[in-house]
């Protein structure tokens, strides 16, 4: 049973940069495939990125392709999310989703089964 913890969320101004990290323990994560969904309040949570299990594949939501970076230390059980450029649309709660082996689909969050509490990210104007 792999247990997921997400830190690095806070308050940044438009434009600045945050880094996200999704600790992972109780599995062999490095065969896990990834992913950093998020949730607006009022909205529904929604994909942002996902990785392979070797980190030689990534997959971007359109609203954050060219401004995020989704990697991967296998010999630290930890997914990041380097997030540049941030608008004020990009707060959310910010959630880590792993799974073993490959998803159907990389974007639906129904592939995940395993998740972290989240950490809130808050973009000011």
């Amino acid at each position: 049973q792999v247990q997921l913890v997400e830190s690095g969320g806070g308050l940044v101004q438009a434009g600045g940069s945050l880094r996200l990290s999704c600790a992972a323990s109780g599995g062999t994560f490095s065969s896990y495939a990834a992913a950093w969904f998020r949730q607006a309040p009022g909205k529904e949570r929604e994909f942002v990125a996902a990785i392979n299990w070797s980190g030689s594949s990534t997959y971007y939501a359109d609203s954050v392709k060219g401004r995020f970076t989704i990697s991967r230390d296998n010999a630290k059980n930890t997914v990041f999310l380097q997030m540049n450029s941030l608008k004020p649309e990009d707060t959310a709660v910010y959630y880590c989703g792993g799974r073993h082996g490959y998803p159907g689909a990389w974007g639906s969050q129904r592939e995940y089964g395993y998740w972290g509490q989240g950490t809130q990210v808050t973009v000011s104007s």
